[in-house]
């Protein structure tokens, strides 16, 4: 795959889940690439990309902070694209401002600050989340079918002290404002709950939540619905987004709406010897919840990986990783 010979791409936030998987595919396919990480002195944040195949001849480390005026400049100087990816994931804080909602709005009009300023970026790619689609109060019934025209209402988000969904939801409305104002090419990627394999080696949110469910099994868990996706399809979305000249506008990424007890039954079908919850505080009938459109997806070419396969490759990834021993 020689798509990306030639091109120079940079990625904010590249040692996270997705990132680094998006750093991998764009090596992968030739790209140079420009990676920031916030600490070039911590081997947890540069040694699995520093290992990736293609990564000594054309993989260039950048140290930027989001709240960092101007960090970004040298990242993106001279780059086709820019994969805006880096923004905190914390589900629970004491300073929602400071932790969350500044260096996701901040942050983001940092980057974009300075890809306005790059006249080779032909387009900006933003990582965004469901969470700034489906949080307005509107019923999700099992008939509904969620789609890109669905916007979180901020005041919704507020009330309801969804921190980590406000912060992306105040993100992305003052990425499509900036991006207007100043004649840039934005498209926004919005995942679900990712899962799959790690690259790193640090536990990010979501395989964290699922290397709960395998260690603690005997408790009983809340039966929450999930939106899942797999990390590789999200970021081959990436790549699309900016490779794909038609590409614009917003993208759902979901592969299935499903209760967390779901995802235990098939947990529990892969690997029978694993002591896993039989219990949900609020057990559900197995309808699914709502749907999320693939329209749009699809049409970036994403054949979605299955939530079993995504969920085997999880388990064997956390073995792998020994975050796990069975």
């Amino acid at each position: 795959m020689m798509s990306g010979a030639g091109k120079v791409a940079c990625v904010t936030g590249a040692s996270g889940f997705i990132a680094s998987w998006l750093v991998k595919m764009l090596l992968d396919r030739n790209y140079t690439v420009k990676a920031t990480v916030r600490n070039l002195n911590d081997p947890k944040k540069t040694e699995h990309l520093l290992a990736l195949d293609g990564a000594k001849e054309r993989l260039h480390l950048f140290e930027a902070n989001l709240i960092e005026e101007g960090s970004f400049d040298p990242a993106v100087e001279g780059c086709e694209c820019v994969f805006h990816t880096a923004s905190p994931v914390f589900l629970s804080v004491a300073d929602p401002q400071a932790q969350l909602i500044d260096p996701a709005v901040k942050g983001t009009l940092n980057v974009l600050r300075s890809c306005a300023k790059v006249p080779s970026i032909k387009r900006v790619v933003v990582t965004s989340s469901m969470a700034s689609v489906v949080h307005n109060g509107k019923p999700l019934n099992p008939d509904v079918v969620v789609d890109e025209t669905w916007f979180s209402d901020p005041v919704f988000c507020e009330e309801s002290k969804f921190w980590y969904m406000l912060s992306k939801t105040l993100a992305e409305e003052a990425a499509w404002k900036f991006a207007t104002e100043n004649q840039l090419d934005l498209v926004t990627i919005h995942p679900g709950f990712v899962i799959g394999p790690l690259l790193q080696p640090t536990l990010n949110l979501t395989s964290e939540g699922i290397l709960k469910v395998i260690k603690n099994g005997s408790q009983v868990f809340s039966n929450a619905i999930n939106r899942f996706v797999d990390v590789r399809d999200v970021a081959y979305a990436h790549i699309q987004a900016f490779e794909i000249p038609s590409a614009s506008g917003r993208y759902c990424l979901v592969e299935t709406v499903t209760y967390f007890s779901e995802a235990v039954k098939i947990l529990h079908k892969l690997y029978p010897a694993l002591d896993l919850p039989e219990k949900f505080e609020d057990e559900k009938l197995a309808v699914r919840p709502y749907h999320v459109s693939k329209e749009r997806a699809r049409s970036l070419g994403i054949e979605f990986i299955s939530l079993e396969v995504s969920l085997n490759d999880t388990v064997e990834s956390l073995k792998e990783k020994n975050f796990l021993s069975f």
